[in-house]
Formats: C-alpha cells, structure tokens, sequence
C-alpha cells in the first residue's frame, strides 16, 4: 500500500525567515510557497530526494496553530505515498485504524490526503497522499 514517503511537515513560526535558512544552511531551494486557506497555513516546499519538505507557518486558528503553540517548532506530520488515497483508507480501516475524516481533502498542488488517527499511531500525526503529478520534476 505504501509506495515512499511524500512529504514530511514542520511547523515554523515566520516561514519567510525558514525559507531564508533553509536554503542557506542546507542548500536547498524552496521552489514553491502558497496558502492554504482551508487549512490556515502557507507552505514553502522543497525537495529531498524523492520527496518533499514541507515548511508550514500557521496563519489562522486551527489545529496546525495549536500544535505550535503547545510544541513549538518542528517535526508536524509523515505523509505516506499510496497510488489510491481512498482504497488506502478503507484498507486502514479494514485494519481496523480509523481515519479523522471519511473522504480525503485536497492539499498543495492538489495532492489528495486523508489523516490517520493519531490515537492508532502512537501520538504521531501520520496521513495518506495520492499525487497525480508525482515524480514530474524529479
């Protein structure tokens, strides 16, 4: 079911000055940055080999604006590569997981994501991702 990992998350406070130090220190170049209103975030991603980074600033209240409040900056969540978001789901269900939402929402470039219960993961914050587009660029 898992095909690699899409994307990895982590919550900064002023995503411009993360962009900034990013590229500096580790010599990477953030080729995209948009909002996400839904969510109440702006994004910058980049690659890391056959995945992204994404940096993610809240803008608005919502659960990505009180994990940084109660945990600071950093590590947010693992996306997990899959070919079908919605067959991955019902697999994880099967499984007897749950999933925060019965149908997966539409994210950056219109990735497809679908979140797993944190509660069935240890705590962690883990989500499914099906991207028509992936491996274009690469």
């Amino acid at each position: 079911m898992i095909r690699g990992i899409h994307h990895i998350n982590f919550l900064v406070r002023d995503l411009d000055a993360a962009i900034e130090r990013y590229e500096r220190l580790l010599g990477v170049a953030v080729d995209r940055v948009a909002e996400l209103p839904g969510r109440g975030v702006r994004i910058g991603r980049f690659r890391a080999g056959n995945s992204w980074i994404a940096l993610v600033q809240p803008i608005a209240a919502g659960e990505p604006m009180r994990h940084l409040e109660r945990y600071g900056e950093g590590f947010y969540l693992i996306s997990y590569r899959v070919d079908d978001v919605e067959a991955a789901a019902a697999a994880v269900r099967r499984a007897g997981g749950r999933t925060t939402s019965d149908s997966p929402r539409t994210g950056l470039d219109g990735w497809r994501v679908i979140d797993l219960d944190p509660a069935d993961a240890g705590g962690l914050i883990l989500q499914l991702c099906e991207d028509d587009a992936w491996g274009e660029g690469l």
